[in-house]
């Protein structure tokens, strides 16, 4: 059975969610800046003195250093992309809190106008007969 997306949206606790937005936001830009300050491993020179031919031992380690360069270059991208949907995040509950309150204004509002618009049908003066 398929759950409604409403029932899923008033399943989440939005008020911990906009309490803790700006936390995950600081979180993500820590975890960036902590990322980017990592300087990546560069490949030492193995090579012997007069050696042409390089070594199993080298090779493996040539290849090591290289896939430790890959991990690093997408450890990097993805902290990236995390500091990036925690702003997106943090500026989405911003405008939904904002919607929030214009909601509640607005449905006060419209509960005075209709008060109002009910004490005038009441109190409207009937024609004489």
């Amino acid at each position: 059975m398929a759950i409604s997306w409403l029932t899923v949206l008033q399943a989440v606790p939005w008020s911990d969610v906009i309490r803790n937005a700006p936390k995950v936001a600081e979180g993500a830009g820590k975890l960036w800046d902590a990322v980017g300050r990592k300087v990546s491993t560069k490949p030492a020179a193995t090579s012997s003195a007069g050696s042409t031919a390089s070594s199993p031992l080298d090779t493996r380690l040539a290849t090591l250093e290289a896939t430790v360069a890959d991990l690093h270059a997408q450890m990097l991208a993805s902290s990236q992309l995390i500091k990036d949907l925690a702003e997106q995040n943090t500026q989405l509950i911003r405008r939904a809190e904002i919607n929030r309150v214009r909601t509640l204004w607005l449905a006060a509002v419209t509960a005075a106008l209709a008060l109002a618009l009910i004490g005038v049908w009441v109190n409207w003066p009937t024609a004489p007969t």
